[in-house]
C-alpha cells in the first residue's frame, strides 16, 4: 500500500469511527430514556394536584402547585400527587355535656386541601394530614362545643346551633393547617337511657302543656265574643224599648189588623174592642 492509499483510507476510518460513536450514543440515550421514563413524566388525573419536590433544588416548591395533566420532570425530582376532590371523613366519639353526661356523637366533615397552599400543606404536615390534623380538629372543636350545653338542648333545641358552632371552631383550627373545611353535618346524638327517656316526657308534658293552653285561649276568645255579641244585642232592645210609645204600638198594631184583613184567613175584626182601643180578630179558615 503505498502513501496515498493509506491517506485515503484515513479519513474514511475516522468518519466511521464518528458514526459508531454516534449510534452508541444515541443507543445510550435511547435505553436511560426508556429507564428513566417513568420518573421523568407524571400525569396527574382529574380532581387532583401535584407538588414537586427538587432533590438538588430547594426542597418542597411550595409556591406552586402542578395542575391536571401530563408533566416533564427531571428524573432526580419526585411529584407528589393530592387528591384535590371534597372528601368526607365521620367521626363517631363520646363527649361530656356541661353537667358531665356522657354523650354519643355521630358527626361527618366535609373537607378538602387548599390548593394555593398544597405546597405547604406536603411540607408542613403531608399526605397523612387526615389523621394529623383533620381528626383531630373535629374532635377538639365538638368537645368543646358539647360541652358548653346540657342533654336537653344537645337533644332537642340548640342541635343546630350546635353543628354551626362545631363547624366554627374546626375551620378556624383546619384554616390555619392549609385545609378547607366545606360542611359538618351532626348525624346522631344518642343519651343515656334514663336521660332520653326524662327528656321526651318532659318534652310531651310541654307540648300537652301548649295544646290546653291554645284551647284555653280560644274558649276565652268565644265566650268573649257571645259576651259581646249578647251586650250589643241587650243595648239595641234597650235603645228599641225607649223609643217606643202607646202611640206607635198602636199605629203598628192598626198596620198589622190592615195586613191580616187582606189575608183570605181572616173572618172577623171588631174595631177598637181590644186592650189599648186595638182591634180583636175573631175566626179562623
Amino acid at each position: 500500500m503505498n502513501t496515498n492509499q493509506q491517506q485515503n483510507q484515513g479519513p474514511q476510518l475516522n468518519l466511521g469511527n464518528k458514526f459508531s460513536f454516534m449510534i452508541v450514543l444515541m443507543g445510550a440515550g435511547l435505553l436511560v430514556l426508556i429507564l428513566f421514563w417513568s420518573r421523568m413524566t407524571v400525569t396527574i388525573n382529574s380532581g387532583e394536584g401535584g407538588v414537586l419536590f427538587e432533590t438538588f433544588g430547594s426542597g418542597v416548591d411550595t409556591e406552586n402547585t402542578y395542575s391536571e395533566g401530563f408533566h416533564f420532570i427531571a428524573p432526580w425530582n419526585k411529584m407528589f400527587i393530592y387528591e384535590m376532590r371534597q372528601q368526607e371523613v365521620g367521626e363517631k366519639m363520646k363527649v361530656l355535656s356541661s353537667n358531665g353526661l356522657d354523650i354519643s356523637v355521630e358527626l361527618s366533615a366535609w373537607y378538602m386541601p387548599s390548593y394555593d397552599d398544597l405546597g405547604k400543606l406536603h411540607q408542613k404536615i403531608g399526605q397523612g394530614y387526615l389523621n394529623r390534623v383533620v381528626r383531630p380538629a373535629i374532635r377538639s372543636a365538638t368537645r368543646s362545643v358539647i360541652g358548653r350545653y346540657e342533654p336537653e338542648q344537645i337533644y332537642s333545641s340548640k342541635r343546630d346551633i350546635i353543628q354551626e358552632e362545631i363547624y366554627a371552631e374546626t375551620q378556624k383550627i383546619l384554616e390555619e393547617q392549609y385545609v378547607q373545611l366545606n360542611e359538618i353535618l351532626v348525624r346522631d346524638v344518642v343519651l343515656p337511657p334514663t336521660i332520653k327517656n326524662a327528656i321526651e316526657s318532659k318534652l310531651k308534658q310541654e307540648q300537652e302543656a301548649l295544646e290546653y293552653k291554645f284551647r284555653l285561649q280560644k274558649a276565652t276568645q268565644e265566650a268573649e265574643k257571645i259576651k259581646i255579641d249578647a251586650l250589643g244585642k241587650a243595648k239595641a232592645n234597650e235603645i228599641l224599648s225607649a223609643s217606643l210609645n202607646d202611640k206607635i204600638l198602636k199605629d203598628k198594631g192598626i198596620e198589622a189588623t190592615i195586613e191580616l184583613a187582606k189575608s183570605p184567613n181572616s173572618k172577623v175584626i171588631i174595631i177598637g174592642g181590644g186592650e189599648g182601643g186595638l182591634p180583636i180578630i175573631l175566626g179562623d179558615k
